[in-house]
């Protein structure tokens, strides 16, 4: 089976529905915390408005402080010229541009509609290749959408085809709301790859339904190159009601390292993190792994 890179996102997308609003010093722990579990790209930001997401207002001074160890990249997520105009000011590897596969769901989330988001990535792409940057271009609402319903296949495999022609580094379909089923994800996938052949695939899934992690396991059949998780299962965006968080870190690596597929991503410092992170947060780990513990269980002395 091909490997496959898991991209924590929960300094992003894990923080961005909380009630709670992390200090900057606390946010960068997350992600120092992270880097030392065997993280290396991380969705450290998102460069959006204060007032829509005041959990992310502090981006730049997040990456100010964001330590710099070979190897380790990170992103942040734009969704308009604007938001890319203060990702440049920062020291991002990568930005993660989102259009939304519905209007309703586009209006609300960025105030525009999917064709001015399509505008906006082919704005977005060519200034940041001029930058330099690593592009990922993330089609949200691709399984269902909160507002319209059902979301055709045909229909994102349209919006793949499109956003394909700016030539993006990356690919990804989101399951914004945790919705979507292995069926969805095999013919969206197997369709991209046929629409973008050449052009790395990523899925972001949200576990709302019990569905996340068979989601996940079904992308590494066709052809994902890349997974997002949050630590401790945190995560949801604030403009789709019932959008509960996105698959854990811990409990992804869990099963690829069950399946044979090694990540290099420890899982005991992760659990460790998702405790601290749900102590700051003051909210319950949506995680598995820290409850029932690694199979098999560590022996004593390698504990000791």
């Amino acid at each position: 089976m091909a490997k496959v890179e898991v991209i924590e996102v929960g300094p992003r997308d894990g923080l961005q529905n909380e009630s709670a609003i992390l200090p900057t010093a606390d946010k960068v722990r997350l992600i120092e915390r992270s880097i030392a579990a065997g993280l290396r790209r991380i969705e450290a930001v998102s460069f959006v408005h204060p007032k829509r997401v005041p959990q992310m207002a502090d981006a730049e001074a997040v990456m100010e402080r964001v330590p710099r160890p070979s190897g380790v990249k990170y992103a942040g997520l734009v969704l308009n010229p604007r938001g890319l105009d203060r990702a440049l000011a920062t020291s991002v590897d990568e930005v993660n541009v989102v259009v939304v596969a519905t209007d309703e769901f586009s209006q609300r989330n960025q105030g525009c509609s999917v064709e001015e988001g399509l505008q906006n990535w082919a704005q977005i792409a060519e200034d940041a290749r001029a930058a330099g940057l690593y592009r990922t271009v993330t089609i949200a609402a691709a399984f269902g959408c909160p507002f319209e319903g059902e979301v055709p296949t045909a229909h994102v495999l349209d919006l793949i085809r499109r956003v394909a022609e700016s030539a993006p580094d990356e690919i990804a379909i989101a399951d914004t709301i945790g919705v979507g089923v292995p069926a969805q994800v095999k013919a969206l996938l197997d369709g991209a790859a046929e629409i973008a052949p050449g052009i790395p695939l990523r899925c972001h899934f949200h576990n709302t339904r019990n569905t996340g992690y068979a989601n996940a396991l079904t992308a590494l059949d066709h052809g994902v190159s890349a997974l997002d998780a949050s630590t401790g299962g945190f995560g949801g965006c604030p403009f789709a009601p019932a959008a509960t968080g996105n698959i854990a870190t811990e409990d992804l690596v869990y099963a690829l390292d069950r399946t044979g597929i090694k990540t290099g991503i420890e899982m005991a410092p992760l659990t460790e993190t998702a405790t601290w992170l749900a102590d700051r947060l003051n909210s319950p780990l949506q995680a598995l792994l820290g409850r029932a513990g690694p199979f098999p269980a560590p022996r004593k002395e390698e504990t000791e």
